[in-house]
């Protein structure tokens, strides 16, 4: 089993509340990411104290009220499948701070962690707050929500970001990295894929390598799977017949994302 994917878990924290995945630093080798994600059913709640990290509350799927004792938002969330393909609601919660979930209705969350010693306003980041972007051409097109990217000053680490591509498609392509501090070419970042796809048991293929292959992994990645990207290069190709989403959490010294293209495959940007 390749040391950069991980496997669902299906963990039984407490009753209504499964663990499907869980990143910690002191399992992957990050210094900077932290992942979980969280089956909740119908009025089952989770809660989570905060010391020095942050963390996005991620309504992935179903119905959920957020509350830091201070805020309250309730039944945030828009979609009961990823693939409806349309944004939804996160709640940014700072270091120092205790957070606790509560499920409306069968609800999947996502916590995004990165380090942060400055305490910041809770926040509710609505749906409708992402931005929205579709990049790429030919069979590189993917559409992207940006749940807080680094133009958003919200945060002091995290950047958090979703995106889906269509059947037959590549994404993170050409290949691409950001695991210099050379800015304002590029920058260090650590980043974390979770994985889901349409219909559930389809795979999609994620390669992970660096220019001098001391990383060098090509994964068959399934539904509900995180790869972790501690260095390198790390585009994803789609099967035909089904389509990816993948969640994506990124974090460094420095809140910027600026990425290197792989110049052997920068040429499919500008083809005629």
């Amino acid at each position: 089993m390749s040391k950069l994917l991980r496997k669902t878990q299906n963990k039984q924290l407490s009753e209504g509340v499964t663990l499907v995945q869980e990143v910690p630093k002191s399992d992957s080798g990050f210094e900077y990411v932290e992942f979980k994600a969280i089956d909740l059913e119908p009025n089952a709640s989770y809660k989570e104290s905060l010391t020095n990290v942050e963390c996005c509350v991620v309504a992935l799927t179903g119905k959920i009220t957020v509350t830091d004792g201070d805020q309250t938002f309730e039944e945030i969330g828009t979609r009961e499948s990823v693939f409806e393909r349309k944004p939804t609601d996160s709640v940014y919660v700072s270091n120092d701070k205790q957070f606790e979930v509560t499920a409306n209705a069968k609800a999947r969350v996502v916590l995004c962690y990165a380090p942060s010693d400055n305490p910041l306003p809770t926040k509710l980041i609505k749906a409708e707050d992402n931005s929205v972007e579709k990049r790429g051409e030919y069979n590189n097109q993917r559409q992207v929500h940006n749940i807080l990217p680094d133009s958003d000053p919200s945060a002091n680490s995290l950047l958090v970001v979703e995106v889906f591509t269509e059947s037959g498609n590549w994404s993170s392509y050409p290949p691409h990295k950001h695991d210099q501090e050379n800015l304002p070419e590029e920058s260090k970042l650590e980043e974390s894929y979770y994985h889901e796809m349409d219909p559930p048991q389809g795979f999609v293929f994620q390669r992970v390598y660096t220019e001098d292959r001391s990383i060098d992994e090509t994964m068959a990645v399934e539904n509900g799977d995180v790869v972790l990207v501690p260095a390198g290069y790390h585009p994803v190709g789609v099967p035909d017949g089904y389509a990816s989403y993948y969640l994506n959490v990124m974090a460094g010294p420095e809140r910027i994302w600026k990425f290197y293209n792989e110049k052997d495959h920068e040429w499919i940007i500008d083809r005629p």
